[in-house]
């Protein structure tokens, strides 16, 4: 019989850990379908004066990566001292489990913006100058990285690269160049890539018909691309101010809605034959990087500072609240809303179109809250972008 250490022996359990699924896990950016709602039922919308219970904070360092969770550990990304580093912290108590850490220019808007991606016992990340990483989930070993910027040429945007990996099959796509680029999960090597301006959403698996497609809204529109070999399928060009194009797409069956701020507003497209074309179009939605959530039909989310809800089929407004959001995020969960705003309330809001209907609201955490809270296993994770990390318990 073989002998082993106890730290192989302790790698390994703490990999099986991680590889396991816990029910209510949010293993990516936002959440186990990319959507930003919460299949979790068991939690408590309502809370007295103080606020939902605080189980524990953590810093990070600076940045805008959300949290991602799996099998009781949470990952994030913070920025200190010129050097990016991805923590692994127990979610019970907030204390890490591991770290890994590299150079990274401390850019002009601050830290990193892409969420960890977990799968198969790994974790991915993307700095904002591009440098993507594979590390072993349980360990924090690097498995490999790759520095897009270098590989591709893409231009890197105004406030650096912000799109969190998507996983398709054997790969790691990333909105790195004007149609992406893709690597292979295990190796790192590239598979496809590509130049030129790149915007700042994440990547969006899709299907319309028969056809697998990834969509990416870049600089200066929307692409779907064939996720095999990255063959451009089509394009709606989308110009905006500063080429800011940070909400990702939100797919529903044959029509896809996008939105940006700086004036521009919203659009909902149908995809026929391959192609796009308008539904409609106004500038009742302008998301500024936070990604709206569609529930039943009603699109929810951030228009410039006041939390709106649209209809998707038509686009009309159900109803308006300016309430304070500033930049800040929202998920979903339960037939509620949970809106973490720019100074660090937390509101609990029911999901209709019929009204505006506040729950609870709560003074949770300080700093600048640009991130969209997560909630995974009864717990809702709250990040600032001074690098504060708070656990709340909602049940």
């Amino acid at each position: 019989m073989m002998s082993c250490s106890r730290a192989s022996l302790a790698a390994a359990a703490a990999a099986a850990l991680v590889t396991s699924a816990w029910a209510g896990d949010w293993p990516q950016w936002r959440g186990p379908q990319r959507n930003g709602i919460s299949a979790e039922t068991d939690w408590q919308p309502k809370w007295g004066a103080g606020g939902p219970r605080k189980l524990w904070t953590a810093q990070l360092g600076a940045g805008y990566s959300a949290v991602a969770v799996s099998g009781g550990r949470v990952y994030s990304v913070g920025n200190a001292g010129n050097r990016d580093t991805v923590f692994c912290l127990d979610a019970n108590n907030g204390r890490v489990v591991w770290r890994q850490s590299y150079p990274c220019r401390f850019g002009d808007m601050g830290g990193p913006r892409a969420t960890p991606v977990l799968d198969g016992g790994r974790v991915y990340t993307m700095s904002e100058e591009a440098q993507a990483y594979c590390l072993n989930a349980g360990t924090g070993k690097v498995i490999w990285n790759r520095d897009l910027a270098r590989e591709t040429g893409a231009q890197r945007p105004q406030w650096g690269f912000a799109g969190s990996a998507l996983i398709q099959g054997n790969l790691a796509i990333y909105n790195v160049g004007a149609t992406g680029t893709a690597l292979d999960k295990t190796s790192g090597q590239v598979v496809w890539k590509s130049g030129g301006r790149t915007g700042y959403a994440s990547p969006v698996a899709y299907k319309v018909g028969a056809q697998q497609a990834v969509a990416l809204f870049a600089g200066t529109g929307l692409v779907a691309v064939n996720p095999v070999n990255g063959r451009q399928l089509w394009s709606f060009p989308w110009q905006t101010s500063y080429d800011v194009n940070a909400a990702d797409p939100i797919f529903s069956f044959d029509k896809v809605f996008i939105s940006s701020n700086y004036g521009k507003g919203c659009a909902l497209l149908r995809v026929t034959g391959g192609r796009p074309e308008v539904v409609w179009q106004n500038r009742e939605m302008k998301n500024h990087f936070n990604t709206c959530v569609l529930l039943a039909g009603s699109i929810y989310g951030n228009d410039e500072n006041t939390l709106k809800c649209l209809d998707l089929s038509t686009g009309a407004e159900r109803w308006r609240h300016r309430g304070g959001i500033g930049k800040g995020g929202l998920i979903a969960s339960n037939g509620h809303l949970l809106v973490l705003t720019e100074s660090g309330e937390l509101l609990v809001i029911k999901a209709t179109p019929t009204a505006y209907t506040e729950v609870s609201r709560a003074k949770v955490m300080g700093g600048t809250c640009w991130t969209h809270p997560v909630l995974a296993n009864g717990r809702l994770y709250c990040r600032n972008s001074q690098g504060e990390l708070v656990c709340l318990a909602l049940k």
